[in-house]
């Protein structure tokens, strides 16, 4: 995650033009708008028990949406929106998903376990390719490469809720989602923790090891204790992550 976040905050010194040509903001809407639709779409047809699911689903999405086309004028320096901002875009979707199944964990109960870990997978592929697709189309941007961080940010969270919500593991597992978040907002109050990092292959292995152990938990074989090992082993090395950055920023000159 932080190092995303360096890619963003380089990224936004190089893209940031003297003017924005005209053309991603309407183009981006419409994506949100069919993503959306679509999102909804799959949604209506999964036999939910109340509105609870929908509403979930509905504010995620059209929260992260809000924020994303907010930045994508300044952002973003190109006249296309670029079909790596519609891979992060797709996923979106599919957080929106699992978050409407937090609310709703029975579904996942059976072979509903079994779709939802391949959908898991599916999205897992696309994260790995829309940064390739930024490079080939030569529309990389800051707003591509903040969009995905936050899609990634929010799939771990969502899988973070759902493992709860399933008994997985207990409350401290939220951990997994969240560590980010409160960084990021104790960085506001103290500036000195929101200074760049380093780059570091610590913290993507770290990354990917959340994402994975959280993907995991929805196989329908899995259970406490194992589930709960699996889970803790994942928020021991965030937090050994985090605690090195931490170290870090407060001991640099």
């Amino acid at each position: 995650m932080a190092d995303m976040q360096q890619d963003y905050g380089r990224l936004l010194q190089r893209g940031r033009p003297a003017s924005i040509p005209p053309g991603p903001l309407p183009a981006g809407i419409a994506a949100f708008a069919v993503t959306g639709t679509g999102t909804l779409a799959i949604l209506v047809l999964l036999p939910f028990s109340s509105r609870m699911p929908l509403l979930a689903a509905t504010a995620t999405y059209l929260t992260a949406s809000g924020i994303a086309l907010a930045h994508l004028p300044r952002a973003h320096p190109h006249r296309r929106f670029g079909a790596a901002n519609v891979a992060t875009l797709l996923r979106l979707g599919g957080v929106a998903v699992f978050a409407a199944l937090a609310v709703e964990p029975r579904l996942l109960a059976g072979t509903g376990g079994w779709w939802a870990l391949a959908f898991a997978l599916f999205l897992l592929t696309l994260d790995g390719l829309d940064g390739w697709l930024a490079r080939r189309q030569d529309l990389a941007s800051a707003f591509g490469a903040r969009f995905d961080m936050e899609v990634d940010a929010l799939l771990i969270l969502a899988l973070a809720l759902i493992a709860l919500a399933q008994g997985m593991a207990g409350p401290w597992v939220l951990g997994l989602g969240l560590l980010r978040y409160v960084f990021v907002a104790v960085g506001w109050l103290w500036p000195r923790l929101a200074a760049p990092l380093p780059d570091s292959l610590r913290r993507k292995t770290v990354c990917v090891l959340q994402v994975v152990a959280l993907t995991a938990l929805l196989a329908p074989p899995m259970a406490p204790p194992v589930s709960g090992l699996l889970a803790a082993i994942a928020f021991a090395a965030l937090l050994w992550s985090f605690a090195i950055d931490l170290r870090w920023l407060l001991t640099r000159p």
